[in-house]
């Protein structure tokens, strides 16, 4: 169906690089990945032609895209090229996030003909954990059926994507700074590996400024000395999780 089919994706802690992975994958075993999480991943702009699949996934943050995403992606063009967008949320809402990326696919010469709504675990508390579960995969590859049943079809339209005009405010990091104590080896992993060079040569001092609360140096770190076992923290977290305790569904728009 596709010459090529390249995964795009910024993931701090790989919850949405699963589910683009797996949409990606159901239209060519041999994908491409571009993963821009780190920041300088993408030494250069990629093109994209119409006989190529693109599927693009980001993290929602406060109801948008996270901005350093966004600026990730502005390296990549299409030139009329097939697009499926998708956006992965921690089971509040997506608010504006998959419109504004919808819009901005757009604008980079991508034809969207498919997008979905992801639930994942939230970086926060303990929100949908383990999530995207089989169950979610298996949705993810029923969609990408119904996106070449569409495909096939000699007549159809871009999907209608929910959102609003002025998007809301967010796409911003949380407020939350991580904390080491002392199991820091000072092996550098954290620093090596966060997303927007926050963490010093020291393993310790976190640039407020830079640190988007992602948690992936408290996912990752070898020694587990990363971490926000503080009662400020802690506390938001109960209620937090409290408060998103239903579970959402995931949604696919065709």
């Amino acid at each position: 169906m596709f010459n090529k089919v390249t995964a795009v994706y910024f993931s701090a802690t790989g919850t949405n690089m699963r589910s683009v992975c797996t949409i990606a994958r159901e239209f060519c075993d041999r994908m491409e990945v571009v993963d821009v999480t780190m920041r300088g991943e993408t030494k250069k702009k990629l093109s994209f032609g119409r006989d190529e699949l693109v599927v693009i996934g980001a993290p929602v943050y406060g109801g948008r895209i996270y901005q350093g995403a966004m600026e990730r992606f502005s390296d990549i063009h299409g030139n009329g090229t097939p697009c499926i967008v998708t956006v992965t949320y921690g089971n509040r809402h997506y608010d504006d996030a998959l419109l504004e990326l919808t819009d901005f696919m757009k604008t980079q010469g991508f034809q969207v003909i498919a997008a979905a709504a992801l639930v994942g675990q939230h970086t926060f508390g303990h929100i949908q954990e383990g999530r995207p579960n089989g169950k979610d995969m298996e949705e993810d590859r029923d969609f990408t059926v119904r996106v070449k049943e569409k495909l096939a079809s000699s007549d159809w339209s871009e999907p209608q994507i929910p959102g609003n005009y002025p998007y809301k405010e967010g796409g911003k990091g949380g407020k939350f700074r991580p904390l080491t104590n002392d199991s820091c080896t000072l092996c550098g992993a954290c620093a090596a590996e966060c997303p927007e060079g926050a963490i010093a040569s020291d393993c310790k001092t976190i640039d407020p400024d830079k640190c988007i609360s992602c948690f992936r140096c408290i996912r990752n770190c070898p020694w587990r000395a990363k971490h926000m076992d503080v009662p400020a923290y802690q506390e938001f977290a109960e209620a937090f999780s409290q408060k998103l305790s239903v579970a959402r569904e995931n949604e696919y728009f065709l």
